[in-house]
C-alpha cells in the first residue's frame, strides 16, 4: 500500500518532472484507463502546470482507445485492454494529438471485479513514449482499487523521470 510518506514522494517526483519539462520547454501529455485521471490530478495540481501538461486523456472504454488514441482494435481483440503493445499504441497515439515531447499511457486492473487467471487484480501496463523511443514494462500492485490507482501512478512518474533524464 501508498503511505502519506509515497503520496509526498509522489508529488515530489511530479515537482521534479515539471522542472524539468518547464526548464526544457518540453511539453507532455498522458492516456490513462484504469488510474482514472489520477496522473492528470496530480500534475494539475502543479501552480504553472499549463506550461508543460498540455493534455489527458481518459481512455476507459476500448472504444475510446481506438477513436481517440488510434490503438488498432485488431490490437485490442488479440492482445487485450491491459498489454504492452496496447499500452504502447496508446502512449503514441496521446503523443501524437498535440506533438507533446513526452506521453506516459496507463491501463490495467484495478478491481475487485474484472480479473481473470491471465490477468489478475493489480495488474498494470506502464508505457513512457519520447520522439525517439516507447518503453512498456508490467507491474503487479496489490492492495485497494484506490491504493493500486496511486502505486500505478506513482510507478509512471518515477519511469517518467528516468526517461527525460536519460542522456
Amino acid at each position: 500500500m501508498i503511505s502519506d510518506f509515497s503520496i509526498i514522494t509522489m508529488m515530489q517526483i511530479a515537482k521534479k518532472v515539471a522542472h524539468t519539462l518547464i526548464q526544457r520547454h518540453q511539453t507532455l501529455s498522458v492516456a490513462e484507463s484504469c488510474t482514472g485521471g489520477f496522473l492528470a490530478h496530480t500534475f494539475t495540481n502543479i501552480p504553472g502546470s499549463s506550461q508543460f501538461f498540455k493534455l489527458g486523456v481518459i481512455a476507459y472504454a476500448n472504444e475510446a482507445k481506438t477513436i481517440v488514441l488510434n490503438v488498432p482494435a485488431q490490437t485490442i481483440a488479440s492482445k487485450g485492454a491491459v498489454s504492452l503493445l496496447t499500452v504502447k499504441r496508446m502512449a503514441k497515439g496521446v503523443r501524437s494529438i498535440l506533438k507533446t515531447d513526452f506521453s506516459v499511457a496507463i491501463s490495467g486492473i484495478a478491481g475487485p471485479t474484472g480479473s481473470t487467471e491471465k490477468k489478475p487484480i493489480g495488474l498494470v501496463m506502464i508505457a513512457i513514449a519520447s520522439h525517439k523511443r516507447v518503453r512498456a514494462a508490467k507491474f503487479r500492485f496489490h492492495g485497494s482499487r484506490l491504493s493500486i490507482k496511486k502505486q500505478a501512478t506513482a510507478k509512471a512518474l518515477k519511469l517518467l523521470l528516468a526517461l527525460i533524464n536519460e542522456k
